[in-house]
């Protein structure tokens, strides 16, 4: 029997169930290797979601609209049709395993849209039982490879195609006879024809009524308990940000967001203090060898999500505030892939929009430092010479990680970023 279960895969690090937003084929449906089957709502993004196996789309386990976690089965694929009501009544369990002396072949599914293979899939993994993706299966029949000797690096010990090249070098030997190419697998495109749906607007409760959680705001809502165990301290400055709105006037025509040239002004802060940049771990401090800078996003629907700014302090403001927008778009439409919305070292987050004052910012896990930015107003200031004047402020809050940085660090880096938003703003042009 050739029947294949697909599961809700791993869409990001911290993703623990993910909900069907829509079957993009029905049961009966032929899928082809490599298309398009289901669109999964992971904590982060709406994902397209594709199978590696060729057949009939047999039964579907969880239908649109309802959850599942990580590993789970979701559906089944039969390679034939004659094997469609055999699928149908596996599924008749609800995704139950079956017996155990024909288990399902797991189908890996991966995002369509440029998602690593290492997070190709959750896993319905077993101990004791070999799990290899479908192409690490390809290649090791072509090649010749005994997959039980092997160690998988892929999630829960998954075996991938990685792992099957790699043994490959370390066993096979040069030979006079050219060795055979490693076949590649190049992703079908999504297809043109569907267009991100918008966000839908908040829905007004009526009182008494209880709204369930999205997954976004579930993922938020897990992110705030962990930050409850993280000893953290706040420290509050005033910038003076003339200079840096004289800037903004001059270049803001060609592009370039505030929050492009705020975040541009913290990347290059964070190259003379690397500590703000760090994280705590287990075995230690974390020194991470890029500036990448999470920068919070507020969702229709609720929640809110961090887009990263990869590499901030390397790349021109102009570069960074199209990457931004970008960005922005992407998330407020759910189509942030994971490496957009992973890896951020620092986090800015700024509600001087909406003329708030000063806030405290919480913690994200896993990094050392967040930034709260308020509104810059006039304020009348009294200058070294006895005089008064009218300048813009703004006052900032960070909180920070009190196990690796201490607040004379804290109020070190603040200090510095003052001086470059108050008397070299136009450095950040360069």
């Amino acid at each position: 029997m050739s029947i294949h279960e697909i599961f809700m895969p791993a869409l990001s690090s911290t993703m623990t169930e993910g909900k069907i937003v829509s079957w993009v084929k029905s049961p009966g449906d032929k899928v082809e290797k490599g298309e398009t089957v289901v669109v999964v709502e992971s904590d982060k993004a709406d994902m397209d979601v594709e199978t590696f196996y060729e057949g009939y789309l047999a039964h579907i386990i969880v239908e649109a609209g309802d959850s599942a976690p990580v590993g789970a089965a979701i559906a089944y694929v039969a390679e034939t049709e004659a094997e469609i009501e055999a699928a149908k009544s596996l599924g008749s369990s609800d995704g139950v395993a079956v017996t155990p002396s024909a288990p399902p072949e797991p189908v890996a599914a991966t995002a369509a849209v440029g998602v690593p293979a290492a997070s190709q899939n959750g896993s319905n993994h077993r101990e004791g039982r070999l799990v290899a993706s479908p192409r690490a299966r390809k290649l090791a029949k072509e090649l010749k490879v005994d997959l039980t000797s092997l160690k998988g690096s892929g999630p829960y010990g998954r075996i991938v195609a990685d792992d099957i090249e790699a043994a490959i070098g370390k066993v096979k030997q040069p030979a006079t006879t050219p060795t055979a190419p490693t076949p590649t697998f190049t992703p079908t495109p999504v297809p043109a024809t569907r267009t991100p749906a918008p966000a839908p607007a908040p829905v007004a409760a009526a009182p008494g009524q209880v709204v369930p959680f999205n997954t976004l705001q579930n993922a938020v809502i897990r992110n705030m308990v962990a930050s409850l165990d993280v000893p953290v301290f706040r420290v509050g400055y005033t910038i003076t940000t003339d200079g840096l709105d004289k800037l903004y006037k001059q270049i803001k025509s060609k592009g370039v967001t505030m929050t492009a040239l705020l975040a541009k002004a913290v990347a290059v802060t964070l190259q003379k203090h690397p500590l703000l940049n760090a994280s705590y771990s287990d075995q230690g401090l974390v020194y991470h060898p890029d500036i990448n800078i999470a920068v919070a996003v507020a969702m229709d629907g609720g929640g809110l999500i961090t887009p990263v700014l990869k590499n901030a302090d390397k790349i021109d403001i102009y570069s960074l505030s199209r990457t931004w927008k970008s960005l922005v778009d992407k998330a407020r439409s759910k189509q942030l892939q994971p490496d957009e919305y992973s890896g951020g070292n620092f986090t800015l987050s700024n509600l001087g929009m909406f003329g708030v004052d000063t806030f405290d910012a919480i913690l994200p896990p896993g990094q050392g430092s967040i930034l709260a930015i308020g509104a810059s107003r006039p304020q009348l200031v009294a200058t070294g010479d006895g005089s008064f004047a009218i300048k813009q402020q703004m006052q900032v809050n960070i909180t920070s990680d009190h196990r690796i940085i201490y607040g004379a660090d804290a109020a070190a880096f603040l200090q510095d970023l003052a001086k470059l938003i108050e008397t070299d703003a136009q450095s950040l042009t360069l």
